[in-house]
């Protein structure tokens, strides 16, 4: 797995080894630090941007999506080329093209420098790379824990953002914050030297996307609906925050300094009321359940935004259920997506997952700031409403997705295809020849464990 000695040692023992807690909790600092750079401008961008020569709402709004479009096209070449240059040299030129576009868009005296900084900053699409370096430095059975443990530390930055940006920006501006997401990018540079173990790369299916398995998932049914949903959450967001920050300051009269005091409460409150519905979620029987009653909180908080009720406590109340919402679906979306993936074809669909993702940033603040320059703020919750309202209708006039579970195992020598698709439980089998590497997609309630044992190298957990 890697060639750091420390690995063999530790190999069998359960739960995560010395070697796997080290580089999670490096390369989640590496994730965090970058995605709080980004979601650090995200709530104070808009009332900058209007102060910029050039300034219009439709450039206001590309200059807060447009880095989604530059992480959809770069995205996959920067993990083809980590599989031939290795993961952390292409790791550390994404994020000096990173930092160079923070340095660019500080510098920026007009709507189209900063642009241009956030498209460099958005090139640097290091995503897929970290997660195929994950995947490298984990064993299987702990790969799961490892990228749970990723997801929510990219959480943790995005709440805390939205907490600290408008102190930051009352403190050392804009440009100061793009100045700090360089620094960022830099100290994530020197953990990825310093702390981040060089691992022997491994070829896995279940992180990396190999482009010509994509498109043949653009055909799955299944996964584009929930592919469809992560655009149109991202698209609501960016489009939010072209208009949400502008409501505070110039119709609520509450300085920039102040913002915090309507995010924080309407996080939290978030937070806490999402967790039952997180574990309802775990039940089969209750998936569909919370993931439309999710979107209906998101529409409910559109229907309240377009009427903005009771001044700066009627916008945080507004807030606390779109977060309710946003976040209980941001955890959700990335679960649904690996257990209806193919075998053998979780990273690939992750791959066309997170272009979605980036696309709908990208269409969210265009669209959004074209809205509201053109017809004014409460159209902006009207088009983020319509688009909520048609992915209900597509989840719940869609037969329930077939909820399976990845495995990827050790065969023995001369186990064949059929061995495996015969054990009761195994819904699909892809054996790598020549690897004895098998992907199984398994419903686990009905699996016969002793059975699957028999073809395994060890034993299965």
């Amino acid at each position: 797995m890697t060639s750091d000695s420390s690995a063999g040692s530790s190999q069998n023992r359960p739960g995560l080894n010395p070697l796997e807690r080290r580089s999670i909790a490096a390369l989640a600092s590496v994730y965090g630090l970058r995605m709080f750079g980004l979601f650090l401008i995200l709530p104070v961008l808009a009332i900058y941007a209007e102060q910029l020569d050039g300034a219009t709402p439709f450039l206001m709004g590309i200059a807060l999506g447009v880095y989604g479009i530059t992480q959809a096209l770069f995205q996959i070449p920067f993990g083809m080329l980590s599989d031939r240059f290795g993961r952390k040299p292409i790791i550390l030129t994404g994020l000096t093209i990173f930092m160079f576009g923070s340095v660019v868009a500080a510098l920026a005296t007009s709507i189209e420098g900063v642009i241009v900084g956030r498209a460099l900053q958005g090139a640097g699409a290091i995503a897929a790379v970290v997660l195929a370096l994950t995947s490298d430095l984990t064993r299987e059975e702990q790969r799961t824990k490892a990228m749970a443990l990723i997801g929510m530390t990219i959480g943790l930055a995005f709440m805390f953002a939205l907490i600290v940006a408008p102190w930051l920006a009352a403190n050392i501006g804009v440009k100061g914050m793009f100045l700090l997401t360089a620094l960022l990018a830099g100290a994530a540079m020197v953990v990825i030297v310093k702390a981040v173990p060089t691992p022997v790369q491994t070829f896995n299916l279940e992180v990396r996307a190999v482009p010509s398995k994509m498109f043949d998932l653009l055909r799955n049914g299944q996964l584009i609906r929930l592919d469809l949903g992560i655009f149109i959450l991202h698209f609501v967001l960016t489009a939010m925050f072209v208009v949400v920050p502008i409501i505070l300051l110039d119709q609520l009269g509450l300085e920039t300094r102040h913002h915090w005091k309507v995010y924080v409460p309407a996080l939290l409150g978030s937070v806490v009321c999402m967790v039952p519905l997180i574990i309802l979620s775990t039940r089969k029987q209750w998936v569909m359940r919370v993931f439309l009653t999710a979107i209906s909180i998101l529409l409910f908080a559109q229907c309240l935004l377009m009427w903005r009720p009771l001044g700066v406590l009627g916008l945080g109340i507004c807030l606390f259920f779109f977060f309710w919402g946003f976040n209980l679906l941001e955890a959700m979306l990335p679960s649904l997506v690996s257990r209806v993936a193919p075998a053998a074809g979780k990273g690939s669909a992750m791959g066309v997952y997170n272009t979605f993702q980036f696309l709908g940033v990208f269409f969210g603040g265009m669209l959004g700031g074209l809205v509201y320059g053109q017809i004014g703020v409460t159209a902006v919750f009207v088009l983020c409403g319509m688009a909520l309202l048609a992915w209900a209708w597509i989840v719940f006039n869609a037969p329930m997705p077939q909820l399976l579970d990845s495995l990827v195992v050790q065969i023995r020598t001369g186990v064949q295809h059929a061995d495996l698709s015969n054990v009761l439980g195994v819904h699909e089998v892809i054996v790598i020849q020549g690897e004895n590497t098998a992907y199984l997609k398994v419903d686990k309630n009905q699996l016969d464990y002793a059975a699957l044992d028999k073809f395994l190298d060890s034993p299965s957990t």
